[in-house]
């Protein structure tokens, strides 16, 4: 448990490989599983091992089945930050699935994380924030201690408007991402963690944090997409979300992702995301910027060790997790 008096804000990674935003995108050439992994987890390592900083990393099932990938997923947790599962194929309609096959996403990821790792997960979060009472159900069913599957923020339409736009998609997959990012109706959800109750027990849910009013992000790709215009707007931005969390006491979920990390050289296929253009070193330095503000408020710890804070899971539960100690 944290020894700190300052609150806590917890940081994760969603290790989303390159084929996974291209299959997002409607590219065809994802199902070749191009990857950016050897390149940019190395990367990341150096960075949270020069700041002394344990995070969550939450890994697609579909990359830790790849033999080739294996070594670079266990350095992961060889350099013991916590591993959470980010689902199997990485499907943002994952709310659409039926009950028997979420129960297969999760299950299959979470065998293959733990065979590629060394570490079982306890923790979850849908790719592209997606969630329902199925998802929830089947969690808690397989004794999970979180979910953090949630944005609470009412921009999700415009974000799938932009991402719609510059997609190349037919019918059918359009269908599929037609709630990609959310409704209107998110941005109503809890901020602070609270639990699920479900007929298979209780789970706790730790949302990614938005701006409390405001309810818009402030992930690091979000301000790195700010800095694009103001490096100084980014960092008040960032300080303006501490302030109004400090204010209403909530402890952050800070997301970060492998593309805060790319250079543009990278990842070329990725060009249309926000913040692509930006140079390996201007993402690097906003990075450095932003754990330096986040450290200044906050004691920066993995999720597991931040749901530990608010809920004491079952015994068998308890006994599963990965209890990390703080990293500052």
């Amino acid at each position: 448990m944290p020894s700190s008096t300052k609150p806590a804000a917890s940081i994760s990674l969603d290790l989303d490989d390159k084929w996974t935003y291209m299959k997002t995108h409607g590219d065809p050439l994802w199902k070749d599983h191009p990857s950016y992994l050897r390149t940019v987890v190395p990367r990341v390592l150096s960075f949270l091992e020069a700041r002394k900083l344990m995070i969550t990393f939450f890994i697609v099932g579909q990359d830790a089945a790849i033999k080739g990938n294996r070594p670079v997923l266990r350095s992961i947790a060889e350099a013991g930050h916590e591993i959470a599962n980010h689902s199997f194929h990485h499907e943002p309609w994952l709310h659409l699935y039926g009950k028997e096959q979420i129960e297969q996403e999760i299950a299959f990821a979470e065998q293959w994380i733990e065979y590629a790792t060394g570490e079982k997960p306890t923790g979850f979060r849908g790719p592209g924030f997606s969630v329902s009472e199925t998802v929830i159900e089947a969690l808690a069913a397989r004794d999970y201690v979180y979910d953090a599957s949630t944005l609470p923020t009412f921009l999700g339409p415009l974000a799938r408007i932009y991402y719609f736009f510059n997609a190349k998609l037919d019918a059918k997959q359009r269908h599929e991402r037609s709630l990609l990012f959310g409704s209107l109706k998110d941005g109503l959800r809890p901020l602070k963690p609270h639990a699920w109750r479900t007929e298979s027990g209780s789970l706790l849910e730790l949302p990614v944090t938005t701006i409390p009013i405001l309810r818009t992000p402030f992930h690091l790709s979000y301000l790195l997409y700010l800095s694009s215009f103001s490096p100084r707007l980014s960092e008040a931005y960032l300080r303006l979300a501490v302030l109004l969390c400090r204010w209403r006491k909530v402890e952050p979920s800070f997301l970060l992702h492998p593309l805060d990390f790319a250079a543009p050289e990278d990842a070329p296929e990725l060009a249309f995301f926000p913040g692509m253009k930006l140079s390996l070193e201007h993402k690097l330095a906003i990075a450095d910027s932003t754990i330096r503000v986040l450290r200044n408020t906050y004691e920066l710890t993995t999720m597991s060790a931040h749901a530990l804070r608010f809920w004491t899971p079952p015994r068998d539960k308890l006994s599963a997790a990965v209890q990390m100690g703080p990293s500052n």
